[in-house]
């Protein structure tokens, strides 16, 4: 079958709109017809292969929201009609350690991505949300809330579930302290997230001006990262740290932060290592640094009815396909607050891409 996709043909070319094709329905598939796709700054990596990793042609996008079209004879908990999400995941082995403790992401054969991976059913390239349609294996489709606006769910399929994954695993309580380092696509929702668990969260930005949205999206207090005094201030106040910065940075000023059993949780891969840390601090204080890849299905699952009952969302602004080109350059410059949607129902599939 093939529907219409945007489409990255090699690393130097823009994307163009063009035709994929999807592979045969299973017994335990779900096909979607694709409503809104965030556009993940993975999405910009991929398409110009700045990993090392793409393969062609590319259709990204994984953090998708759509309405199911048609069910496999063994689908059980999805029907025609039902209003559902796939985020960076569409299969895993399924039987090893990880997948039989439902952590499907970290795999031993590794995962399967959204986009960008081998199908285990055909062995061809699996493409993404950037397209009219998708089909995939239904654990890997989750629910969505209904009572929520759905352009602004599709980012929590993947930024949502990332921040939300160590806040879970690291068993956050209410009246915590909880440092966010970095205020975009991932900061913000773990600014929303973690107060709307009862933190006390704390941002560290290198700009003064984003203070005020800050505190509107949930954080009790901001600090200037690049003010010694400011940072001096919070010694030793936090439980909780996610670094949510991707590029290099030092992490003693974030550490010197921490609490005794203190825990540096890092969420954003740089493109070049961090300097490595002062040891003396972590061994006196018995402090922590960890990382942490996306999150399960069912902590996937868990999100959303958490954002449902909360009324939680992305900030988001949505566009359409055409525009997609003009989304990366404005992504590279910081101009987006905190995250592109593609309207997928309003993209003219013939018109050249902006």
């Amino acid at each position: 079958m093939q529907i219409n996709a945007i489409i990255a043909r090699n690393p130097q070319a823009p994307l163009e709109c063009g035709t994929s094709s999807l592979r045969p329905l299973q017994k335990g598939d779900v096909r979607i017809d694709i409503l809104y796709c965030g556009v993940c700054h993975s999405d910009l990596h991929m398409a110009r292969n700045e990993w090392g990793a793409s393969h062609y042609p590319l259709v990204p996008g994984h953090e998708i929201v759509g309405r199911v079209l048609e069910t496999g004879s063994a689908v059980t908990g999805h029907r025609p009609g039902d209003i559902v999400g796939v985020g960076v995941m569409v299969d895993a082995c399924g039987h090893c350690h990880f997948c039989h403790q439902q952590e499907e992401q970290y795999c031993e054969q590794g995962f399967t991505p959204t986009y960008n991976g081998i199908d285990r059913y055909t062995g061809e390239l699996t493409r993404g949300g950037y397209a009219e349609q998708i089909i995939v294996d239904q654990h890997f489709v989750v629910p969505v809330p209904e009572n929520l606006p759905l352009h602004a769910v599709a980012p929590l399929l993947c930024a949502g579930v990332t921040v939300w994954s160590p806040l879970k695993h690291f068993n956050l309580q209410p009246g915590q302290k909880v440092g966010v380092v970095g205020l975009g696509g991932l900061g913000h929702m773990a600014i929303k997230l973690a107060s709307a668990m009862g933190a006390e969260v704390t941002l560290f930005t290198t700009s003064p001006a984003k203070g005020e949205d800050a505190r509107r999206l949930g954080a009790c207090n901001v600090v200037i990262s690049s003010d010694p005094q400011q940072m001096a201030g919070c010694a030793q106040q936090l439980d909780l740290i996610l670094d949510c910065v991707a590029a290099p940075h030092s992490l003693d000023p974030y550490l010197r932060t921490l609490k005794t059993n203190g825990q540096l949780v890092l969420v954003g891969i740089p493109d070049t290592p961090h300097p490595g840390p002062e040891i003396t601090p972590m061994v006196f204080r018995r402090l922590s640094i960890s990382g942490t890849s996306i999150g399960s299905i069912a902590e996937t699952r868990d999100m959303l009815a958490f954002c449902g009952q909360h009324v939680i969302t992305a900030e988001v602004e949505v566009i359409t396909g055409e525009a997609i080109e003009e989304a990366f350059r404005r992504m590279l410059a910081g101009e987006i607050k905190y995250r592109f949607v593609v309207d997928i129902k309003a993209t003219r599939w013939t018109t050249p891409l902006a």
